[in-house]
Formats: C-alpha cells, sequence, structure tokens
C-alpha cells in the first residue's frame, strides 16, 4: 500500500468531507466532537501560533484509510493526538502505526519551530470499555489500547483522568491518559497537571468552548483545580 499524505487546513478543505462518515463511524457518541469543532480547530491554528492544529490525512489512490488530530501545546512543548483511526477495510496492514508515526512527525516540527530542540512528550485520550456501548466497540476499544502501548504510550495512574464534557447535557468522562516520552521517560504528577492544564485551555476551552466552570468542575474531581508553577 503506497499511503500518501494530505492535511486539511482553513485553506485547503479538499478531503474534509471524506473523513466525516468514518469519524462518526469509529468513536463513541460520549468522545465524539461536534463536526463544527474541527472547524474551529482550523481557525484556531491561524491565531494561537506556535501552538498549531493539525488534521492529517492518509490516501490510497482515492480511497480514505485513515486520519488523525492533533495539537502542539508550546506552553509545555507536548503534542496531544486528539483523535486517529484506520479504515475498518483496510486494518492489519500498518496503516494505524504509520498515521501514528507521521502525526508525531508534524509535531515535532512544530516543536522545532517554536524553537525547541524536540518535543518532551506525546499525550493522548483513549476511552475505557465501561464508556462503550456495544461488544465490537469493546473489542475495538481493547485495539485501541493495546495499539498505544505497542508504540511506546504508557499509560498514566497517578491521575483518574476525566475529559469536560463534550456535549453539554453529559458528566465529565472518564477516559486513559497515555503519554510517550520523548526526550525524557517517566512523568511526575506535577509535569501531568500542566499537560493536562494546557490540554483544557488550548484544546477545551478556546476551540471547543467549553463554559469555564465546567471546565474547572472537571479539574476539581481530579484534584487538579490548581495549576502547578
Amino acid at each position: 500500500m503506497n499511503i500518501t499524505w494530505d492535511e486539511v487546513t482553513i485553506d485547503h478543505l479538499l478531503h474534509f468531507e471524506k473523513v466525516l462518515p468514518l469519524y462518526d463511524l469509529v468513536f463513541p457518541i460520549e468522545v465524539r466532537e461536534p463536526h463544527e469543532v474541527f472547524n474551529q480547530g482550523l481557525h484556531y491554528a491561524n491565531s494561537r501560533k506556535p501552538n498549531s492544529f493539525r488534521f492529517l490525512v492518509g490516501l490510497d489512490g482515492e480511497q480514505l484509510v485513515s486520519f488523525a488530530t492533533g495539537h502542539y501545546l508550546e506552553a509545555v512543548n507536548a503534542g496531544f493526538i486528539v483523535y486517529i483511526a484506520t479504515n475498518p477495510l483496510i486494518r492489519g496492514k500498518g496503516v494505524g502505526s504509520k498515521t501514528l508515526l507521521k502525526m508525531e512527525e508534524l509535531l515535532r516540527e512544530d516543536a522545532i519551530a517554536s524553537g525547541k530542540s524536540n518535543l518532551d512528550g506525546i499525550i493522548l485520550e483513549t476511552e475505557t470499555q465501561e464508556i462503550v456501548h456495544t461488544h465490537e466497540e469493546k473489542e475495538n476499544c481493547l485495539k485501541r489500547n493495546q495499539f498505544f502501548e505497542r508504540n511506546h504510550y504508557k499509560k498514566i495512574n497517578k491521575i483518574n483522568y476525566l475529559q469536560p464534557p463534550l456535549h453539554m447535557e453529559h458528566e465529565p468522562i472518564p477516559l486513559n491518559l497515555f503519554i510517550k516520552g520523548i526526550q525524557m521517560d517517566e512523568f511526575n504528577r506535577e509535569t501531568i497537571n500542566k499537560f493536562i492544564h494546557a490540554i483544557y485551555k488550548e484544546k477545551y476551552s478556546l476551540v471547543n468552548g467549553i463554559n469555564e466552570q465546567v471546565l474547572k468542575d472537571s479539574l476539581r474531581k481530579m484534584e487538579l483545580d490548581q495549576e502547578s508553577s
């Protein structure tokens, strides 16, 4: 398979609509943002440099094989991968790992463009088996967690992580938090605290537009309501 890579930007939306059906298929509703949040992320990317929003699309000819989205968080010199998915018709061919590596490469470029020598680490959230609804979703959840572990991401157990509610009527969502060290192998609770605050500010506040009090309540439930200095 010869994968070619494209990026969706505010000025280049060619493959945007092609991604949305795969996105809706793969992710449970609790962790699936409204489609307009992607547009908000694209606008954010033009206004918050050196912070970034990357929307990566993998193609085999005209067939969509994968996509991933992520942010570079300059305040903590870390990448945050929001979504990554592979077309179910072509799984088992290494596409997921190739997509993950390509997104990591883009986030490293953002770190270097901001004046750093490399990223300190890359963070991502994944759903737990407790929040999925069907046997198929449960199996996919387990496979996704194993996939990240194979790609050198470690589950963080120091904090019971909560994603703020993506839908008005929902409560914060317990998710697994994984981190891959780039320039260091282990991260203490204070560093993880800073990562989470940066995610909440740059992603969930400035891009998603989640109410400030809702974010504070979610941080308080994680006992992270005071940012480390």
